[in-house]
């Protein structure tokens, strides 16, 4: 962040990383499934850890994961999985891996059914950012009516680590939601994306 006297939300704390993601990417609405996808990823691999943990790997998975494109993801075979398996710099979780290349295949079937995967995940939010405005961390829900719905789809559809909570920080990282704090810098910036 540029100026230290602009109120920010408080979960990045002092952590580089973490103030470049929430500054430059944590709630900007997201409209190209390649990205999307790239959430989808991550935050499968999140489940039960630290969103801290999961970016500071991000440019590992995003090699392991031949940059998170979803067509060649879909057609890992036992090879690529042990390759992935073996691999230190990932979140090696066998669950997680088999997961992902589920979803890729269940993320390419969704582009086809709605011509893109933009526009089925953004229907949970009439298509337009949900803009909450919470005064404070505590504030922050861990689901809501739109990720319940999210979850109940994609579970219906066959994905694999998609539970409420998990939408719902997919909803925030991808700018469905709007969630910084309203006196964060970043609660009016993200509106104008």
């Amino acid at each position: 962040m540029e100026n230290k006297n602009m109120k920010t939300c408080e979960w990045p704390s002092e952590d580089k990383d973490m103030i470049e993601y929430h500054d430059k990417e944590w709630g900007n609405p997201c409209h190209g499934d390649k990205k999307l996808f790239e959430y989808f990823v991550l935050d499968t691999f999140q489940a039960g850890l630290s969103w801290k943990t999961i970016l500071k790997k991000r440019k590992n998975f995003e090699k392991a994961f031949h940059g998170f494109d979803a067509e060649k993801i879909a057609g890992y075979r036992e090879k690529d999985f042990k390759r992935l398996m073996n691999d230190a710099r990932i979140i090696r979780n066998r669950l997680k891996i088999l997961g992902t290349i589920d979803n890729a295949k269940k993320f390419l079937e969704i582009q086809k059914e709605f011509g893109s995967f933009d526009k089925f995940i953004w229907k949970f939010v009439n298509h337009k950012p949900i803009v909450n405005k919470f005064t404070s961390l505590k504030e922050l829900p861990a689901t809501s009516k739109e990720s319940d719905a999210m979850s109940k789809e994609l579970k219906e559809r066959g994905f694999k680590f998609v539970g409420s909570t998990i939408c719902y920080a997919f909803m925030q990282g991808a700018g469905l939601v709007n969630d910084h704090i309203v006196d964060c810098f970043r609660h009016k910036e993200v509106q104008r994306v």
